[in-house]
């Protein structure tokens, strides 16, 4: 198999020299990575003085032809080294150019305009060398408190905009040489007309079409085993048991946390024992994570402040050393509602009752993100607050579209979906498997069954306290029992216990006070506060963990990727001494 590689190019009206100039010094600064010739096809001439120009340059190694020029796609990637499909595609015909994404959003796509240029790429870092002066958005880190991701179509870039999932965005150039810019979904997660109501029969449809799904991602793979990222849940486990099945050579890798947070690791082994299949438990003990803090944030590319990706870039780093195809069980969460959904569903029925309560269904979903939503005040400094004109609500406005679905849990299964699952859990994972050099395979990512799903109702998705029912019907078979039927618990990565002993000084170096305040963004004391929990009432315990490691990532990829200069360093901050004198002294200072 040919290895992951990355996509630069242009499309407009400029002179041909001077643009092709500038994309031959943006691949030049991919320090570090071969790249290939530009690629060009023959175009027609618009009809108007000028003519239509596009190029496209490669880094990494070579694509196949497969996708070169038909239907016009001049460039295009899949995450799982297809050669006939593609997540992310470039398409030129006559005057128009049109960038897209499929609907999982499991390859990002990016774009920015400079005269009557479009330019686009694979990845933001590409963009980046064609700003003087690269410029935070603010509505995009405001995006990114609230969510520990950007939303589409932001970046944090100002002048850099990324195509959503399931969209298209086209151009064109008119006989006036003007740009005209369209936005267009082209598909919709909606509810089925008609339902499945017999449960074994939904059971028996779904086991063949969870086989289908696993088959259909089986092309062209390695002939050294391939890697099952295994967390010992109920998705990954699946995903490994239907390898098996398949005949497909299986190693799976799992994360070892040490003695802290809650522990996945004894389910994972069971499960490996029992579809006997060797595990590599990697190492995410806090020394592990302290070194790949940095290089993890470059991998990303845009921030995400989730405490998993560090694990994840490990874990994808130990994988790439022996395989070159991972599979792993993202997305059945959203497919079979594995989110705690009951608050969700209370306010849902409260807003059924009361026609104005949408805008509070949409605040509680919010909340469920449990990041810097509602404290604009005491988060950001002045210039950001100023500058903000947005309100998250929009954000959440087309996923959360009542007219597409006739159950609640349609509507929040349509939503995690495009949110959660598309602009965080899915492109996160392929730039972190790219970056090592690995092609991800997500079988759950699968159209047909997606839409399977949707014909499923609500009371085989959650039975009592019960989520995912229908998914645990249909694989009790395959799965020791312990690990199908247990209650559901989210990779436990420690943050609070690491951000507060041996991540203590990390957390102190890069939210130094004054390096904050001369930053002009976060409030120079919002750590200190969450230490101390005077922050909020509902911010305590391992939400305060999550906070400080999502303004952690976010200053690491300012200085990492955006390259930003530091500035204002003070040595007036808590962290100089352990966080159990600080404790202790609090704690003195309440009783007195």
């Amino acid at each position: 198999m040919s290895n992951p590689y990355q996509f630069i190019g242009y499309w407009g009206i400029e002179s041909p020299d001077q643009v092709e100039a500038r994309l031959t010094k943006l691949l030049v600064a991919a320090t570090g990575l071969k790249t290939s010739t530009p690629l060009q096809y023959p175009l027609n001439k618009v009809p108007v003085k000028g003519r239509l120009n596009w190029r496209v340059g490669y880094i990494g190694s070579n694509p196949t032809n497969s996708f070169s020029n038909e239907d016009g796609i001049i460039a295009a990637l899949s995450a799982s080294g297809f050669h006939d499909s593609a997540d992310a595609w470039v398409k030129v015909e006559n005057n128009y150019l049109t960038l897209g994404r499929e609907p999982f959003g499991r390859v990002p796509l990016y774009w920015t305009k400079q005269g009557k240029v479009i330019w686009f790429a694979s990845k933001l870092q590409l963009l980046l060398p064609l700003l003087k002066t690269p410029e935070v958005s603010s509505h995009g880190l405001y995006g990114y408190s609230c969510f520990s991701y950007v939303p589409t179509p932001l970046t944090p870039v100002s002048t850099i905009f990324s195509v959503a999932a399931g969209t298209l965005e086209t151009w064109q150039i008119t006989s006036e040489h003007d740009l005209t810019h369209t936005t267009h979904r082209y598909y919709q997660w909606q509810s089925a007309s008609e339902l499945i109501h017999d449960e074994d029969e939904a059971v028996s449809q779904l086991q063949i079409r969870l086989k289908n799904a696993v088959h259909r991602q089986l092309e062209n793979l390695p002939s050294e085993p391939v890697g099952v990222f295994l967390s010992g849940g109920l998705d990954s486990s699946t995903i490994a048991a239907l390898l098996v099945q398949a005949g497909v050579k299986v190693k799976a890798y799992t994360l070892d946390f040490g003695l802290k947070g809650v522990s996945e690791l004894p389910y994972a082994e069971q499960v490996a024992d029992y579809l006997t299949i060797p595990l590599v438990k990697v190492d995410a003990t806090p020394r592990r994570i302290k070194q790949g803090i940095q290089a993890t944030a470059t991998a990303l590319d845009l921030p995400f402040g989730d405490g998993v990706t560090v694990p994840l870039y490990l874990l994808c780093q130990a994988a790439s050393q022996e395989t070159e195809v991972i599979f792993n069980g993202e997305g059945g969460d959203q497919l079979f509602a594995g989110w705690t959904n009951k608050p969700l569903i209370a306010a849902g029925v409260y807003n059924q009752e009361h026609p104005q309560g949408n805008t509070e269904f949409t605040q509680q979903y919010l909340r469920t993100f449990h990041r810097l939503w509602g404290y604009e005040e005491r988060v950001f400094q002045n210039q950001i607050n100023l500058a903000l004109s947005v309100q998250p609500e929009q954000w959440l406005a087309e996923a959360l579209d009542a007219r597409f679905t006739t159950t609640l849990l349609d509507r929040l299964r349509r939503a995690t979906l495009m949110l959660k699952g598309a602009q965080n859990i899915h492109p996160r994972a392929t730039n972190l498997a790219f970056s090592h050099g690995l092609w991800v395979r997500s079988p759950f990512c699968d159209i047909p069954l997606s839409e399977w799903t949707f014909q499923i109702p609500g009371e085989f998705y959650l039975r009592g306290a019960c989520e995912k029912y229908i998914l645990k019907r249909a694989v009790e078979s395959w799965l020791p029992p312990e690990v199908v039927w247990r209650e559901k618990r989210g990779m436990g990565v420690p943050l609070t216990a690491w951000c507060f002993n041996e991540l203590w000084s990390e957390v102190g170096y890069w939210l130094n006070s004054g390096i904050l305040a001369a930053e002009g963004r976060w409030q120079p004391q919002l750590p200190l506060q969450l230490i101390k929990g005077e922050f909020s009432a509902y911010l305590r315990g391992r939400r305060v963990g999550e906070i400080l490691w999502l303004l952690l990532m976010w200053q690491v990829w300012r200085r990492r990727v955006l390259n930003e200069t530091v500035s204002g360093y003070s040595g007036l901050h808590p962290f100089w001494l352990p966080s159990q004198f600080w404790r202790w002294y609090w704690k003195l200072q309440d009783e007195l």
